[in-house]
């Protein structure tokens, strides 16, 4: 799994990926290429696209123009810097990088700004104002910045920005405009933001209102195609994708469409679960919703328990700190390993190397390929052992003599059980894996439908060999010596070859969809194991000392002819079984 890029902290998880039936998800950065990218500017001149005529930092920083307050707003307001050289990584957050970006394609450095109009205070971003702010002296009695979610600062602004330079009163009319252009470049699939000054003092912890709107910038980040193809693979393997985002509704609904999920119209906001939740009302809608946008860290937590409560197996994906507690609380918590932070790692039971949400889909395949495998393996090694049991028992029931000695039945365990059973574990998924749902949680490794197949391979390894051994001792009279000969040997063979019984040929995935070939017996590792073992039986045949260690003696080509069909006859009949669809073990 760390090949294909999952790298699993419990082994624990690898179970769980099997029976996973929802998928909560992030937006930026997991469906997204999270590489963002200006598209829009909406100023009070117009809508404009990401270029323009070259600007300068002092023209910038006296702010006449509509694009230069919001170039000003865009580059200042904020925490990240790009990269002096091509070989080292921008730092600070994907979007205000974007912005940086945006000014420094129309001449505008950050660095020259902060020169003209240094950084006295700043108020981080808040998830629950939505706002985030800085206050800058060199102009005036100083300059407070602020670029947030249009549904919060567009209603703290009281003037707006006009043409000429200066401002005019914008009232609730004006602001329903404005919020209206905002809808419609989010329903563009652009994350919106808006930008506000106010000249004077400010202070730490002073409300920010009485702010004067300078426009709104819309930034890109295109959905992933591996993204597109893996929500797709989920719908045909039975997993729900539930993108859960801080993003606007509209923003969140266009993307949701753009990834293809199954319900992208119907958005249930943080809010809205708040609410369900105060009034005691049925949170079934919320738990049937594909797109849950602006929600928070904390709610991501209720939404987990809730689809839990509904008897779902969850995944979680996040990558903030916040994010931990719902990580642990998921039945397999999955984080970003490189976007995400130690503690979203230490938190989760699995870490993507690429932060892509394709990669989950394939740790999702792998993980019921490792179910399978461990199944069969399972099943193979309490059939061989049962066998062993029922061949002496009835032998001594019917009253035979042993026809096992106890260094032949530990050479029976300690390599023709083995190796088979290690070689099993090797097999890498069928290609139809993703065409059928997730196993049933409260199923056990081994069902009843499985124990019944144990007990009947059991059987049918146990009936050739007793016949084989009562044949060497009555009619062909190869005396008990020869006879217990032909048991061990019949018994070890049979046993080798009943691997063969554990493929499945009845891989059938959903309607319309052709039978996927098995791939065990194409698993090198299964052949491999089959020659060497078989070579280990004819060494303990013919190596004189190993044949006298164990108390193999020499056969006829009589001998060898009943041991050859007793070995052969379980893998015969199981072949046919699995034909009529008897014996299944996925």
């Amino acid at each position: 799994m760390a090949d294909r890029n999952a790298l699993v902290n419990r082994l624990s998880a690898v179970e769980t990926l099997g029976a996973t039936n929802v998928i909560l998800t992030d937006k930026t950065g997991t469906l997204t290429h999270n590489r963002m990218a200006v598209a829009a500017w909406w100023l009070p001149d117009g809508r404009h696209g990401p270029g323009g005529e070259p600007r300068d930092a002092r023209r910038v920083a006296v702010g006449r123009g509509a694009l230069d307050r919001a170039l000003r707003v865009a580059a200042l307001c904020g925490t990240a810097a790009l990269a002096h050289d091509d070989g080292e990584p921008d730092v600070g957050d994907p979007m205000e990088v974007a912005l940086l970006r945006a000014a420094m394609e129309l001449g505008v450095d950050r660095g020259e700004l902060l020169e003209l109009l240094p950084e006295v205070a700043q108020l981080p971003f808040d998830a629950d104002t939505r706002m985030m702010a800085t206050f800058h002296s060199g102009h005036e009695d100083g300059l407070l910045l602020v670029k947030g979610g249009p549904g919060a600062v567009v209603p703290a602004c009281t003037s707006v920005a006009d043409p000429a330079g200066s401002s005019a009163p914008l009232d609730e009319a004006g602001r329903e405009a404005w919020l209206q252009r905002n809808r419609e470049m989010a329903a563009e699939g652009l994350r919106v933001l808006a930008l506000a000054e106010r000249a004077g003092p400010w202070r730490p912890g002073e409300p920010l209102e009485g702010l004067t709107l300078v426009g709104l910038v819309g930034l890109a980040d295109p959905p992933r195609d591996a993204a597109i193809a893996a929500v797709r693979e989920c719908r045909r393997a039975g997993i729900r994708v539930v993108m859960v985002t801080g993003d606007q509704p509209v923003t969140a609904r266009a993307i949701a469409r753009a990834v293809g999920l199954a319900h992208p119209d119907d958005v249930v906001t943080g809010a809205d679960l708040e609410r369900a939740a105060a009034d005691g009302e049925d949170p079934a809608r919320v738990v049937a919703t594909d797109v849950l946008a602006r929600v928070s860290p904390e709610q991501k937590l209720r939404l987990v328990e809730l689809h839990q409560r509904a008897g779902s197996v969850v995944a979680m994906i996040g990558d903030g700190v916040n994010d931990a507690p719902a990580l642990k609380r998921a039945d397999i918590g999955v984080a970003m390993g490189q976007r995400g932070t130690d503690v979203a790692r230490e938190a989760a039971d699995m870490v993507l190397k690429d932060d892509d949400f394709a990669t989950v889909v394939k740790a999702v395949e792998e993980g019921r390929a490792i179910f399978r495998n461990i199944r069969a393996a399972v099943a193979y090694l309490l059939s061989c052992n049962l066998s062993e049991i029922l061949v002496i028992g009835l032998a001594a029931a019917l009253g035979f003599p042993l026809p096992l000695l106890p260094l032949q039945i530990l050479f029976l365990n300690l390599v023709t059980d083995v190796f088979p059973a290690l070689a099993l574990g090797t097999t890498p998924a069928d290609p139809g894996v993703l065409d059928r749902p997730p196993r049933d949680p409260r199923e056990p490794i081994l069902a009843r439908r499985h124990w019944w197949a144990v007990a009947g391979y059991a059987l049918l390894l146990t009936g050739p060999v007793l016949g084989a051994y009562a044949a060497a001792l009555g009619p062909l009279d190869l005396g008990s010596g020869r006879a217990v000969t032909v048991a061990f040997l019949s018994l070890a063979l049979a046993q080798v070859f009943h691997v063969l019984n554990m493929r499945d040929v009845r891989r059938r995935g959903a309607p319309g969809v052709r039978p996927s070939p098995d791939p065990l017996p194409r698993n090198p590792w299964v052949w491999a194991a089959t020659l060497a073992c078989c070579l280990m039986v004819a060494a303990v045949t013919y190596v004189r000392p190993l044949a006298a260690a164990l108390s193999v003696e020499p056969l006829p080509a009589a001998g060898w002819a009943l041991t050859v069909a007793a070995s052969l006859l379980p893998l015969l009949v199981g072949q046919v079984g699995k034909a009529v669809g008897v014996g299944r073990v996925d």
